[in-house]
């Protein structure tokens, strides 16, 4: 938990002692850049910025605000471009965006660093193990030229731990001076370790994190890549969830989004198509039955306009199920099938109503997240590639490069491995989410002063 201290003016500063954002570097840059087109970034170079509650939670609602390291390309160079050779994995799941990065990447290092190499490592962490088998890739232009087109990875990809000690092995072997991660909260983790062993053995090799999550949730990243790809697709599935519903008497649209721990997709998708009448998320639990249940409001719901449209993140309503006590390769609790559940208590409810129901479901997650970027993604890919590579060049390591507030900026891979990223639920933005759909806010967010009437 950081420290707070007010200044002169009254805002609330968060201390460095606790909440460290200096960035560390592998040793003073000496060699000067030959970049061209530039203007260039000194490492003292700061900027004062927010930080909110969506991005540290506990922090009261006083302003707080913190100095970061500002992204950008430096007039000095630590590595010795003709000699230096990087690799790029990407890990996790798929997410509209991480071939506009490896592109970026790729030819950031070839045509203004003119570096000695670029190397693809192949499905994920997995590809730094000799007992896996997979092949290395030389990444060059021509290889990477039009795989902005395509949505998932060209490297593929896997989940899992693997051996920190290991991977820097195959680091050291390859002769590799800068590493690009590329993925989620548990790659970010991964990238730490690796770190940690790479400072221990005192060699000098920079790891630079790129934060990878459809479900936006990196603590302190407030918007990842291809979060804007996923809820545009995502919009598209609720208006055909709606117009199924609204051509049907009582018809009931029900559209599952990503989410495993935060709702971002469904509140941001919930926001720009004012379609829905009932949105679940993970951070805040609901009850099927009673007069305030979910089960009783689509009923009074349905009385009243014919139709419904229910937006239900993946991870809501884990508090209904039976817990599986089973974790996925990422370590992440298996959750149960909230729609499912919800399908067969919808209608069992109309059937002992005598109430005909027509019930669409529809699950677009994985095709969300296959599909290439869209063009605002791509643009800000096209930045976080450029970027990582100005920062590894530099000799900048144990970081993640990442926009706040639209600024570039160099963040240290701890703060962004504290805790999951999470939707506040008192916060004006979710208040927006309720005051969209209607629906009746949960019990003890809101003072009754405050509650929503219902949306016609």
């Amino acid at each position: 938990m950081p420290s707070k201290k007010q200044n002169t003016n009254g805002q609330v500063l968060v201390s460095n002692a606790h909440f460290d954002t200096a960035v560390q570097t592998l040793g003073p840059a000496k060699i000067p850049s030959h970049l061209t087109l530039c203007h260039y970034t000194d490492d003292a170079a700061k900027t004062l910025l927010q930080i909110t509650r969506e991005q540290v939670g506990h922090l009261g609602d006083k302003p707080a605000y913190s100095e970061f390291e500002l992204a950008g390309p430096r007039r000095h160079l630590y590595f010795d471009p003709s000699k230096t050779k990087c690799a790029i994995v990407t890990c996790g799941g798929l997410c509209p965006g991480i071939n506009d990065v490896i592109r970026a990447i790729v030819m950031e290092a070839h045509h203004h660093y003119n570096m000695a190499a670029t190397l693809g490592i192949r499905y994920g962490l997995e590809g730094f193990i000799p007992k896996y088998g997979h092949d290395v890739v030389e990444l060059t232009p021509d290889k990477v030229a039009s795989c902005h087109r395509f949505g998932g990875t060209i490297l593929g990809s896997s989940r899992g731990p693997q051996s920190p000690e290991e991977i820097v092995d195959a680091l050291e072997r390859m002769n590799i001076s800068a590493l690009f991660l590329i993925g989620g909260d548990g790659t970010m983790k991964a990238a730490k370790r690796i770190s940690d062993e790479v400072t221990k053995r005192r060699v000098k090799i920079s790891i630079i994190g790129i934060p990878k999550t459809i479900d936006n949730d990196i603590n302190f990243i407030t918007h990842s890549f291809g979060f804007d790809t996923a809820v545009e697709k995502a919009t598209e599935a609720i208006a055909c969830a709606h117009t199924e519903a609204s051509c049907a008497m009582n018809g009931i649209g029900m559209v599952k989004l990503m989410g495993r721990e935060s709702g971002f997709i469904a509140a941001q998708a919930t926001l720009a198509l004012k379609e829905v009448n009932f949105v679940l998320i993970p951070e805040t639990p609901f009850e099927l039955e009673g007069e305030a249940g979910l089960l009783k409001e689509l009923e009074n719901r349905l009385r009243r306009r014919r139709n419904a449209v229910i937006v239900c993140a993946e991870g809501a309503g884990q508090h209904l199920l039976k817990n599986t006590g089973q974790v996925d390769a990422s370590g992440n609790p298996v959750l149960g099938d909230i729609c499912t559940l919800l399908i067969q208590e919808i209608k069992a409810y109309f059937k002992a109503k005598n109430m005909p129901i027509t019930l669409k479901f529809i699950d677009p997650s994985y095709i969300i997240r296959s599909v290439p970027a869209n063009a605002n993604d791509r643009v800000y890919c096209g930045f976080l590639g450029q970027h990582a590579v100005h920062a590894a060049m530099a000799g900048k390591t144990g970081m993640v490069v990442s926009k706040l507030q639209d600024r570039y900026v160099h963040l240290p891979l701890e703060l962004v491995t504290i805790e999951r990223r999470r939707l506040n639920i008192t916060s004006d933005y979710w208040r927006a989410v309720l005051e969209s759909t209607g629906q009746n806010p949960t019990p003890g967010i809101f003072a009754p002063e405050q509650e929503i009437c219902e949306r016609e």
